[in-house]
């Protein structure tokens, strides 16, 4: 049943426009673990200043998501486990000895200042990413702040504290019927995975390094339970997968499971450990190897959403991250890297590019063929796509009328409203006499002017999500010439 297929050269349709939504919040690079650990949120600013300075902010919409509230955070989360985050720091850690074993918070998840904040701007962005796909306003939404899989429902797991998938999930089950999670992280999806193991309205599927390896669960006869059971899919790899074996196993995988369990939404965690040098990853997979993945679960045409996860590697993962946001824009970025503000981390060659290593690959063919075969006899004991009985869906905030956006005065000004500028996306055959320019000689401070809309999400100023300051002639000499009179 197992064909090794070629791994051929990545292809997007440049003639395809799809409506991608792009959530970042500047703060969420401020948050640190502590030294020495390998979870470094500062790869997600990486991330959006390679993505910047690529100028695919001219292809999709940017915003702000509103932090999650408390009680957002409760429809998965306990209210205990929640006020312990909410509440806990540094300073006062001493007073909260007894959580700390209760809710498993210590070496791997240390307390760092910030934590609440840093915890509620990711399921924000999730959450928000899955309202925007709910109302169709949006056909790919990416949140790379999110993506912390390992979380459970009072404890925290693997670097994360609160589960944004899990609360994106229950978002989407709003309005979609069946919702499909696939999870490429190198580590086994066990937090979403628990969430979900007694649900039939939602499949799981993760693709990880089994064995001896954190979190010890995702065995290949992990199917579920009760009306769950067969619908937690669970492929087991060893070390050393490389980017054709891993395109073997995917796509014939995927490609079953979306033609039985037939989801109305995808989402999609690309965890940047299973690229090949990861700090604590073993698996052997090209930048390429991995976007293959977002390019395919893209090509069935089904609402999706592209969250983060674990990557301890920062140069690599901001490389592929930046890629598969051109993957989900419709365009193949350059190898050559335009200048940014993190210029020097991507010495010595300045390519977007991770390479495969000569690693043996420990995944035979007779191996991967026992997995896709009962994967595939897993899914053929229930013959049908569950059916669901939608009650009508609470509307949201922004229904009711009361959001400023809303109103005739705020949509009603010829284009140049917040509201508007929400929708302002450049058109392909837009040329500016910017765009002759060397990329490299662009202002590496380039960033997105934010402001905070009524909805809780936001839209950049300017409407092409540049925030720059330009000083005429006449201004600079005047500057000049007030110099010269202090100086005097």
């Amino acid at each position: 049943m197992y064909v090794r297929l070629p791994f051929d050269e990545l292809k997007v349709d440049e003639s395809k426009k799809t409506r991608v939504a792009y959530f970042y919040d500047r703060d969420v690079g401020n948050y640190f673990y502590g030294t020495g650990h390998c979870m470094k949120p500062h790869r997600i600013r990486m991330t959006h200043s390679l993505i910047m300075n690529y100028e695919l902010y001219k292809k999709m919409e940017i915003y702000r998501a509103r932090p999650a509230t408390n009680t957002e955070l409760t429809q998965f989360h306990t209210d205990e486990y929640i006020d312990f985050i909410d509440r806990v720091t540094p300073d006062n850690l001493h007073m909260f000895e007894r959580e700390q074993i209760i809710f498993n918070v210590g070496d791997d998840c240390p307390v760092f200042d910030g934590l609440g904040e840093f915890c509620k701007i990711s399921c924000g962005g999730s959450m928000e990413g899955a309202a925007r796909i709910n109302n169709g306003s949006c056909d790919v939404a990416i949140n790379y702040a999110g993506g912390l899989h390992h979380a459970k429902k009072s404890e925290a797991s693997g670097f994360c504290y609160l589960n944004d998938i899990v609360l994106g999930i229950i978002e989407l089950l709003r309005v979609h019927p069946r919702v499909l999670y696939i999870d490429t992280d190198v580590h086994h999806g066990d937090g979403v995975e628990e969430a979900f193991y007694t649900n039939d309205r939602v499949m799981t599927c993760s693709f990880h390094k089994f064995g001896e390896f954190f979190p010890g669960t995702g065995n290949l006869n992990d199917v579920g339970i009760g009306k769950g059971k067969y619908h937690a899919v669970n492929i087991p790899l060893r070390d050393g997968i490389d980017d054709a074996s891993y395109k073997s196993i995917f796509e014939p995988i995927i490609s079953k499971i979306i033609e039985w369990y037939q989801p109305s939404a995808i989402v999609l965690q690309c965890g940047g450990d299973s690229l090949s040098g990861d700090r604590l990853g073993p698996f052997n997979l090209s930048m390429r190897g991995h976007a293959n993945c977002v390019s395919y679960v893209k090509s069935f045409g089904i609402p999706m959403m592209v969250v983060g996860g674990g990557g301890y590697t920062i140069r690599n993962v901001a490389r592929t991250w930046a890629f598969e946001t051109g993957i989900c824009n419709d365009v193949i970025l350059d190898k050559e890297l335009p200048y940014n503000g993190y210029y020097e981390y991507y010495a010595p060659l300045y390519e977007l590019d991770v390479r495969s290593s000569n690693m043996t690959n420990a995944n035979s063919p007779e191996y991967l063929d026992r997995i896709l075969m009962n994967v595939i006899s897993n899914l053929d004991h229930t013959k049908h796509a569950p059916s669901v009985q939608m009650n009508e869906v609470p509307r949201d905030l922004e229904d009711f009328g009361d959001i400023e956006e809303d109103e005739m005065d705020a949509m009603d000004t010829k284009g140049g409203s917040l509201y508007s500028r929400d929708k302002l996306v450049q058109p392909g055959n837009e040329f500016y006499d910017e765009d002759d320019k060397n990329r490299n000689e662009r202002n590496i401070d380039i960033d997105v002017d934010v402001r905070v809309n009524g909805n809780g999400t936001s839209s950049n100023g300017t409407g092409n999500g540049v925030h720059k300051n330009v000083l005429t002639d006449a201004e600079l000499n005047e500057i000049d010439h007030l110099n010269q009179e202090v100086a005097a």
